[in-house]
């Protein structure tokens, strides 16, 4: 049992490697790492578990391998996705956001729409070609578009609005080469705000639409 214990410490410590954000600066457990990490643990236990005394040993390490093997496979697939949209939209108003094995790509309104409008702005295109040249190079993901509006105007109008803007931001992302199926669009509009109405700074921010990867297709 010395060996399940060196490997759940290696574990640990492998889950607790950091490496410096070069966006924020900050140091940050890799999603890969933890997921490697606690699946090595994991693995390990099963395999002292399943193994007989005088190969315990060797099944302890078998598993953690294992473990480590399947459990840093989504969270490198999407560290290597977000990796690249960092690179891509740098600088251009759209934030990226990484939640688990999720990323959020958040897209204001005064970049994507005009005013009381579903049209996507001419000079927004280039963002969106270059969202789905990512999305196109990781292609087993899928995707939640979903509009989002102020609190100005009546609920009914505001909800679709917002569906009309994640469905002309969808339609974009399948005319640039990603399959239809992969793609579910959502209108929410005036719910679910992340800054305050009253203000027009607020409501600015709560303009917006938000593509949320997931990487569960396989």
């Amino acid at each position: 049992m010395k060996k399940l214990f060196a490997v759940c410490v290696a574990g640990v410590l492998l889950s607790g490697c950091q490496t410096l954000d070069p966006y924020t600066g900050e140091q940050k457990v890799g999603n890969t790492t933890k997921g490697a990490g606690i699946g090595a643990i994991a693995g390990a236990v099963l395999g002292a578990a399943v193994s007989s005394d005088g190969d315990r040993d060797k099944g302890i390490l078998t598993g953690a391998i294992v473990g480590g093997a399947v459990g840093g496979g989504i969270g490198y697939y999407m560290d290597q996705q977000e990796a690249l949209l960092r690179q891509e939209l740098q600088g251009t108003g759209v934030q990226v956001e990484r939640i688990g094995d999720s990323i959020r790509l958040i897209m204001p309104g005064n970049i994507t729409f005009a005013t009381d409008s579903d049209r996507v702005a001419s000079n927004f295109y280039p963002v969106l070609d270059s969202v789905a040249k990512v999305l196109i190079k990781f292609d087993k993901t899928e995707l939640n578009v979903d509009g989002f509006t102020d609190s100005s105007g009546s609920f009914e109008y505001n909800q679709q609005l917002s569906e009309r803007r994640a469905a002309r931001v969808g339609d974009y992302l399948v005319g640039s080469g990603i399959a239809q199926l992969r793609i579910n669009t959502r209108g929410y509009g005036e719910r679910y705000p992340v800054a305050d109405n009253k203000s027009s700074a607020g409501r600015s921010q709560n303009r917006r639409v938000e593509i949320n990867i997931s990487g569960t297709r396989r």
